[in-house]
């Protein structure tokens, strides 16, 4: 005889995580086992501190509020509705209730055995690590050292995945390196690299690398006649060597290759060109497929002609960033290497601009990249966002340099934009005279901004203090760079302005954790994950590396070097680091599946365990956001 009641409630979970991560014989056995419970409006599930129930809760019908007392005083945390979990703290930490629990209308829950559901767990990874971070975005303190790691559990992505060739296979690299002296004529070099039959020689003293020799340098530099094969190695080696240390893995050998640009990496015993050399990883070694090469992109870009050439090369840019996150490859990666890439077109136009106009710049400058580009975060085809600096020139010939510089800048974006690279709305383009100056110009644009900090400035202030170099002169983004620190160390009280812009912009989520969506538009009823997320962690991010003077641009990065500053609120800083990977992540697939730019999310058609992954985001910004209150004083500010 069928078990009526059993299948309505089967048919009910199946739709909610984690139970459709269940087998069908799986769940019809709890659906057997679930107690139907039934409440009135107001009535007390469980209170705060009562000893664990021995079932956990999904809602069938109605809703629950969920609240605490702190110093006698009742605080209504979250509302849940249909599908919701609750009551999960007996699952997870075998702890009495630290918050109460009671029906906000009349309410049907299903109770599901925690004993039965103990088995599931272990049978079922992905059940766990949902249940675990469905728990995590109720836990009264998810930084502290109890529930350290767990707020972030159900996204395998900001973990070391295993058999990920990015985060755990180690690269392999000859460990018998063939060595020379100093003293060594490039002549007997030669005649050992054909001995062994090898395309590179490390030039060491006493087993420490000090140069190296590729076949490229002995074509470049002796068969074009420049230097003579009896000259000394030291004449033609590449000095100083990129090292690494024996446990690098291929993602960060790729890394290594693509961002020094080198063919062959010494591998050292503590991995500095001070310690003994163990080995030779050249760039042939890592044995990966093209289709999933980030390199062979780089040398398609090399040798393109024309921004047409760069698009399509672009185009495949996107496809490995969709291959990289349907792998589950750690973001993070994804950012580095998608980030070279980019730096290389945008150094390949710059080189095109330079030829098609025929005549070389007048005075030393330097291309600069701000927004997501300056941050190392463009995964996706965002809008544009450029500078450029140029050396200080004497009143008579500054009009022609700049006129120079601003048909160079205007090429530029030109052909930044048929690449895909949008034009910025609010023209923060190199192209934009306002944004095209000497060093002295900008120099005293940053001075007055840190100075006279009205709203326009500070928003200004935000966009330009992520400025990163690219390409040209690096000597001019130092100056410049050393001048929005020195200006800013002067005024701390600055940093308030930036704070409490930042924290003008509304929170996440309303008093009932609803998400806040647009209220009219083209994009009414959609969640702005870039406005309402991400920027709040950006921005957080930035003001505390400016406070500690840390000449890092990279969200990430600057999340993990605050940590090492500030050890005492290293969870914190951990946290949101994490919940930017999520977010970032969460906005790439986004715009990968829709072809935009992912800013605006669909609520309505999330499901349910997306939804709580992106809450699940949202208490570290809550909580950095009040950090930058306490420290900067932001309630003083008019």
């Amino acid at each position: 005889m069928k078990n009526t009641i059993a299948e309505r409630i089967f048919d009910f979970l199946k739709d909610y995580p984690p139970f459709n991560l269940i087998s069908k014989e799986t769940l019809l056995e709890v659906s057997k086992r679930i107690e139907i419970q039934y409440f009135e409006k107001d009535q007390i599930i469980f209170n705060q501190n009562d000893t664990p129930h021995e079932h956990f809760y999904i809602i069938y019908e109605g809703a629950v509020r969920l609240y605490r007392f702190i110093d006698n005083e009742k605080h209504n945390l979250d509302i849940c509705d249909e599908g919701d979990l609750f009551g999960l703290r007996p699952l997870i930490m075998q702890e009495n209730y630290l918050m109460g629990a009671a029906a906000n209308e009349e309410t049907i829950l299903y109770g599901i055995p925690i004993s039965l559901f103990n088995g599931i767990i272990l049978n079922y990874p992905k059940v766990s690590q949902f249940l675990i971070a469905s728990f995590a975005t109720n836990t009264r303190d998810p930084f502290s050292d109890k529930h350290k790691g767990k707020l972030f559990a159900n996204v395998s992505s900001i973990q070391k995945i295993e058999n990920s060739f990015a985060e755990t296979q180690s690269a392999k690299y000859s460990k018998n390196p063939i060595t020379c002296s100093i003293e060594t004529s490039i002549k007997e070099a030669s005649m050992i690299m054909t001995k062994h039959i090898i395309n590179s020689i490390i030039v060491a003293k006493d087993y420490i690398p000090i140069g190296i020799i590729t076949d490229k340098d002995i074509r470049t530099k002796i068969g074009t006649g420049i230097f003579s094969i009896f000259d000394p190695v030291s004449k033609i080696m590449s000095s100083p060597v990129v090292t690494f240390p024996e446990k690098i893995t291929v993602a960060e050998a790729q890394i290594a290759l693509l961002k020094h640009k080198v063919s062959h990496i010494c591998i050292t015993k503590d991995g500095t060109d001070k310690s003994e050399l163990v080995g030779i990883l050249a760039e042939h070694d890592l044995n990966i497929l093209q289709t999933n090469n980030p390199m062979f992109l780089v040398r398609e870009i090399k040798y393109a002609q024309d921004a047409e050439t760069l698009k399509h090369i672009r185009t495949k840019a996107s496809e490995l960033t969709k291959g990289y996150l349907e792998q589950e490859i750690p973001i993070y990666f994804i950012t580095k290497v998608i980030t070279e890439i980019n730096i290389a077109i945008t150094k390949r136009i710059i080189r095109l601009a330079i030829k098609e106009l025929g005549q070389d710049p007048p005075v030393a400058y330097a291309w600069l990249a701000m927004g997501s580009q300056g941050r190392s975060e463009q995964l996706l085809m965002t809008d544009q966002d450029n500078a450029l600096v140029f050396e200080n020139v004497d009143e008579d010939s500054y009009l022609q340099v700049k006129e120079y510089f601003l048909k160079f800048a205007t090429l530029i974006t030109q052909k930044l934009h048929i690449v895909g690279f949008e034009y910025c709305p609010a023209n923060i383009m190199a192209s934009n005279p306002k944004w095209c100056l000497s060093l002295k110009e900008w120099k005293e644009q940053f001075k007055d901004w840190v100075k006279h900090p009205t709203s326009d400035k500070i928003l200004l202030s935000i966009i330009f203090f992520d400025f990163e170099y690219i390409f040209g002169d690096k000597e001019l983004y130092n100056q410049m760079s050393e001048s929005v620190f020195k200006y800013i160390s002067k005024k701390q009280t600055f940093l308030g302005f930036l704070s409490k812009a930042t924290l003008d912009n509304p929170p996440p989520l309303g008093f009932f954790k609803q998400f806040l969506v647009e209220q009219d538009g083209e994009n009414k009823d959609h969640f702005d994950i870039k406005s309402r997320a991400i920027r709040p962690l950006v921005d957080a991010a930035r003001i505390f590396s400016l406070h500690h003077s840390l000449k890092v641009n990279n969200t990430i990065a600057r999340y993990e070097k605050l940590m090492e500053v500030e050890s005492q609120n290293k969870d914190l800083f951990e946290s949101c680091a994490n919940a930017f990977k999520i977010l970032l992540q969460f906005r790439t697939l986004q715009g990968l599946t829709n072809n935009d730019s992912g800013k605006f999310v669909d609520i309505n058609n999330l499901s349910k365990s997306d939804r709580l992954k992106l809450k699940s985001c949202f208490k570290p910004i809550k909580n950095i956001q009040d950090s930058l209150k306490l420290r900067f004083n932001v309630s003083q500010i008019p």
